[in-house]
């Protein structure tokens, strides 16, 4: 493991416990994915950076963008970071705080939209899933 690698794991272990109020609403329903399929990961640490949420299904990163993410300083930042992100293979999703409190149901379709179909959403709509006596 890497120098910033390393930094980046200890810092996310610290986020974890500092999530905004946007980060916990949006990780409450991000975690209840799971049931279809979907593994989300929150504070995941890539490379030397600190995704607010991740999921390796379709190498996607979700982004809730507050206040500190405003200026022209902050903004160039993002920029870069999103770079490296997607130089890694990651797609970047960025979400504004306020979305996730005026319309999660929204901000939450947006991001499924960007997913490819789980397994388990595939084999209900198949009717193959075990509970189906298919497959």
């Amino acid at each position: 493991m890497r120098k910033g690698e390393e930094g980046a794991r200890a810092k996310a272990k610290v986020f974890r416990r500092r999530m905004t109020k946007a980060e916990v609403i949006l990780w409450l329903h991000l975690r209840r994915l799971r049931e279809i399929g979907y593994n989300f990961r929150r504070q995941h640490p890539i490379g030397p950076y600190i995704a607010d949420f991740a999921i390796h299904t379709g190498k996607l990163i979700v982004e809730v963008d507050g206040e500190t993410h405003g200026t022209e300083e902050e903004m160039a930042h993002d920029r870069r970071r999103d770079a490296y992100l997607q130089s890694q293979g990651w797609r970047v999703l960025r979400i504004p705080n306020m979305a996730i409190y005026e319309d999660l149901d929204h901000v939450l379709e947006v991001i499924l939209s960007q997913l490819p179909p789980s397994a388990s959403v595939a084999e209900r709509s198949l009717g193959t899933s075990p509970a189906s006596g298919g497959g």
